[in-house]
Formats: structure tokens, C-alpha cells, sequence
């Protein structure tokens, strides 16, 4: 086994899960340096990373990189395995992936381990990748399956004026523009159109 000249961990959350305990155990029960522990803390939209890119800097050849699972080091399958190609092969590091023991680079140094390795990689970085794009299709079709039953998302709308019944019948029957309308309520007339179709759902 190849001595490293440093260990360091990897840990990434999304600010949605806060829940990088799990992770810090861990490369706490393999004895890290805290200082050598790097955590990012990025929503999905986000994924500068100022932490990944400070320990990428801090890397020497030989170096051995802790991270819990392969989905730590991208978004998805691309970026897993550019990141992955940019940290064995440009640093020169070797890899461990706590919830995958046969990607530990230590391990297979010749030709057909490490193409077994990497053939691992390339089919773990796509369970990853799909399993993620699983959960945003859930999710959106739950959202979806919510607004049809009339659930509500985001702030909570504010009451509708006490003229708004009176205001809304006039409207409909052509008495008055839906600028004026609009104007009489007090809200822009993009928000009575709005409220106005909820209106006609019995919705407040």
C-alpha cells in the first residue's frame, strides 16, 4: 500500500439537507485531520464550491482524498468523471470512496485494475446521476399532483379587500375595465387577474 504524504476529507451538502454529520463521522472514525476536512455547504443552483477548489489547490501528488459517496464529487455523471480524471491523473492523488470500497485507488495499480476501476466508476457515476434526476422527476411530479388538488405553493397570499366581490361582479359583467377595477381594489392589474381566477375556483 502506497503511504500517502497527507490524507484529506471531502464533504458536500446541499444548504436544503444540512445534514453533513453522516459524512463528518466518518472520515472522523478514519482519524482525518480536521484541518484537512473540507466542507461545502451549496444548493443544487449553486456549485462554485469554494472549498472543493481550496483542497484541489492544497493537493500533491501521492495525497489520499476521503470522500463518502462518488455523487460528493459532481452533479452529475460528467463532472463525477471529470473530477475524478482531474484528480488521478493532472494531481496525481489516490482516491477512497467509503461507501464503495472497490474504488480505492491504492488498490489495482496495474493495467486491468485500473480499468476495472474505472469501468466501476463510470457505471456507479450513472446510478448516481440517474437516481438524482429520479428524485427531481418525483418531485416534480408530486408538486404537480399538489396544485391540481389545489395546494398552494410559495407566500401565502394576502387577504382579498373588503370591495373585492363588488368590485369582481362589475368587472365581469363589463361595467368597468379591468384597469379600473384593478385601481378600485388597489393592486396592479396583473394581481386582480390573478386573484380573479382563484376567485371563480372558490379559491380566497
Amino acid at each position: 500500500m502506497i503511504i500517502s504524504n497527507k490524507e484529506y476529507g471531502y464533504i458536500r451538502v446541499s444548504t436544503r439537507e444540512q445534514n453533513e454529520d453522516r459524512q463528518l463521522i466518518a472520515l472522523r472514525e478514519i482519524d482525518i485531520p480536521e484541518q484537512n476536512i473540507f466542507l461545502d455547504k451549496q444548493s443544487g443552483k449553486d456549485f462554485e464550491r469554494p472549498q472543493y477548489r481550496r483542497l484541489v489547490k492544497k493537493l500533491k501528488p501521492d495525497d489520499l482524498l476521503y470522500i463518502k459517496s462518488i455523487d460528493r464529487l459532481g452533479r452529475n455523471y460528467a463532472e463525477i468523471l471529470e473530477q475524478w480524471r482531474v484528480l488521478t491523473k493532472e494531481k496525481g492523488i489516490d482516491i477512497v470512496v467509503l461507501d464503495m470500497p472497490i474504488l480505492d485507488t491504492r488498490r489495482g495499480k496495474d493495467l486491468m485494475g485500473t480499468f476495472l476501476s474505472d469501468i466501476v466508476l463510470q457505471v456507479l457515476s450513472f446510478v448516481a446521476e440517474n437516481e438524482r434526476s429520479s428524485i427531481r422527476q418525483r418531485q416534480a411530479e408530486g408538486i404537480a399532483a399538489a396544485k391540481a388538488k389545489g395546494v398552494r405553493f410559495g407566500r401565502p397570499l394576502k387577504p382579498l379587500p373588503e370591495n373585492y366581490p363588488s368590485v369582481y361582479r362589475r368587472w365581469k359583467a363589463g361595467a368597468i375595465t379591468g384597469t379600473a377595477a384593478a385601481e378600485e381594489c388597489g393592486m396592479p392589474l396583473s394581481t386582480f387577474r390573478y386573484r380573479a381566477g382563484l376567485y371563480e375556483k372558490n379559491i380566497p
